[in-house]
């Protein structure tokens, strides 16, 4: 598999550190904090092509939160236009809770007295294919931050591993360089996914204490270096209730997806909006986003990005899940384990933070199938030349 897949993004001029850096943020607060309903109204008017972020900014309002069920019914309407009624499934396979890293707020913090585990090849192959035997096609691979026991050459030979028999492999481990992206991409990953856990710089460096994840540049540009390293898939997102304000992170994500989406448009962009949930470390945001303040968050990325993946994680409650289902979300995890071997071995790990949704995938696609959505477990595979040599036999 070539680790470019035949073709070099083009280099944006600028990177998305720099854009940040020139973005009116205080002027864009302003408006999410104070937008009248006139300019909600004018923001609801706007072409989907032609909306900007203070037209995204007049959507996170609270005059426009006064407005959900239209906004609700807004982002409906065009996330069917863009994605048809499918759910695109995937589950989260936690390789390794060993970390070097201290984050206040994560249940794999290094100086935390849990149970520490890393998978064998041999646990690894059993929990992927518990996985595919529940049906699912795509498999997000997780670790801690650990530079000797879970480092690129660990990642190399579990993706060789796995990719024999996933047809989807995405990580969401610690950040890399491009040229060590590039050697994933080769052993058969094809996403990547970064939180940048939060974007405000000074919250950032009170939470991540020690550590490579210190570095709040390296880890914002990223997801730039997995695009030129040809990634397929690019997934982004803050951990709402780190920093106070939840519009804040909002307005840097979508304008962190825009960029991506305009500088590396071969790669697909989704969107995150997971929320704190307990964990060991016993961290509790001081002033949470509530319930329909996320539905409203939802609503607003899906209204700025029409053609951008809005993921879900089984952090929500069942009811909430499914009500953004028909809202804007396009692609939910099920059945999650965030511990290693959950899925085979329970118990025998700490996990990284309390799952809400408890359903198992068989559950979840059930009522899906309720509210008129179709699971799609697999949306893509590579066209292997034994694939491609059947496929000629079977034409006509």
């Amino acid at each position: 598999m070539s680790a470019d897949r035949g073709f070099t993004a083009p280099e944006p001029k600028d990177t998305f550190a720099e854009v940040l850096a020139r973005l009116p943020l205080d002027r864009l607060l302003e408006t999410a904090w104070t937008a009248s309903p006139a300019g909600v109204e004018r923001a609801l008017a706007t072409s989907p092509l032609e909306r900007g972020l203070p037209d995204f900014a007049a959507l996170l309002s609270p005059a426009a939160g006064e407005r959900l069920e239209e906004l609700a019914r807004a982002s409906r309407r065009l996330t069917a236009a863009r994605f048809g009624r499918t759910m695109r499934m995937y589950a989260p396979l936690y390789l390794s809770n060993e970390c070097l890293t201290t984050c206040v707020y994560c249940g794999f913090a290094r100086e935390l007295p849990i149970a520490r585990k890393t998978l064998s090849p041999e646990e690894t192959l059993d929990e992927a294919r518990h996985l595919l035997g529940q049906g699912f096609r795509s498999i997000l691979l997780l670790t801690g931050e650990h530079q000797r026991l879970t480092g690129v050459e660990f990642l190399e030979e579990r993706i060789r591993l796995l990719a024999r028999e996933v047809p989807s492999l995405s990580i969401e481990v610690q950040v890399w360089s491009e040229e060590e992206y590039r050697r994933l991409a080769a052993a058969g990953c094809d996403g990547v996914v970064i939180y940048q856990e939060t974007y405000h710089p000074g919250t950032y460096a009170k939470i991540h204490l020690a550590g490579r994840k210190r570095h709040y540049e390296w880890r914002l540009l990223g997801p730039e270096r997995a695009a030129r390293a040809g990634m397929r898939r690019l997934g982004i997102g803050a951990l709402l209730g780190l920093h106070d304000d939840w519009r804040y992170e909002a307005i840097a994500t979508a304008a962190h997806a825009r960029f991506l989406m305009k500088h590396h448009w071969r790669s697909q962009v989704s969107v995150s909006v997971p929320r704190l949930r307990p964990s060991a470390a016993g961290y509790l945001p001081r002033d949470p986003i509530a319930d329909s303040q996320l539905v409203q968050l939802v609503c607003a990325f899906r209204l700025l990005l029409p053609d951008a993946g809005l993921v879900m994680s089984t952090r929500e409650a069942p009811e909430l899940r499914d009500g953004l289902f028909q809202i804007g979300i396009t692609h939910a995890s099920a059945g999650s384990h965030t511990e290693p071997g959950g899925y085979t071995r329970p118990n025998e790990a700490t996990e990284q933070f309390e799952v809400a949704d408890r359903r198992s995938p068989p559950e979840v696609a059930a009522r899906l199938h309720e509210l008129g959505y179709e699971p799609v477990w697999e949306d893509w595979a590579e066209v292997t030349p034994a694939t491609e040599r059947m496929l000629s036999m079977a034409s006509p």
